[in-house]
């Protein structure tokens, strides 16, 4: 598997992603702004952690829709065999520069397992977050030449 470093303006992008989650009541993600309503999903489960992932267009490699659900039904797969909770979600561009990805925000995975995941399913990016419910970018496949 090769790795492409992505570029300055796909992490612009990624930071500009709204990530909606299908919760009850639903919530939506932001970069470096921290979600009350994540805390209190944190809380709720009582979790320390969570991360948005996603399956779909690996390397951001566009792939039509069916080939994109074939992806997170594994990616859905795998997290109920580990015995996760998960919420379903989207990943959307404020500006619409590129189709909504399907994601899960899924509680109670470390760092190293979040990234371990992202990269099998071959994404530049992951979101993770801490205690402090303030979403962080983590790249996955080394940052872009300066």
């Amino acid at each position: 598997m090769t790795h492409h470093a992505a570029s300055a303006d796909l992490i612009a992008a990624f930071r500009r992603t709204n990530y909606c989650v299908h919760t009850d009541p639903r919530m939506t993600l932001h970069i470096g702004k921290s979600s009350p309503q994540l805390l209190d999903l944190h809380r709720s489960h009582k979790v320390n952690s969570s991360v948005f992932i996603t399956a779909c267009n690996p390397l951001s490699q566009l792939l039509s829709e069916d080939e994109n659900a074939i992806r997170m039904d594994s990616l859905g797969k795998e997290l109920t065999q580990r015995g996760l909770t998960f919420f379903e979600g989207l990943g959307q561009s404020p500006s619409m520069e590129w189709p909504a990805e399907p994601g899960y925000l899924v509680l109670d995975m470390s760092m190293q397992a979040a990234m371990a995941l992202g990269r099998k399913y071959e994404q530049h990016a992951i979101v993770f977050t801490e205690f402090d419910a303030l979403p962080q970018l983590i790249m996955l496949t080394g940052s872009p030449p300066a």
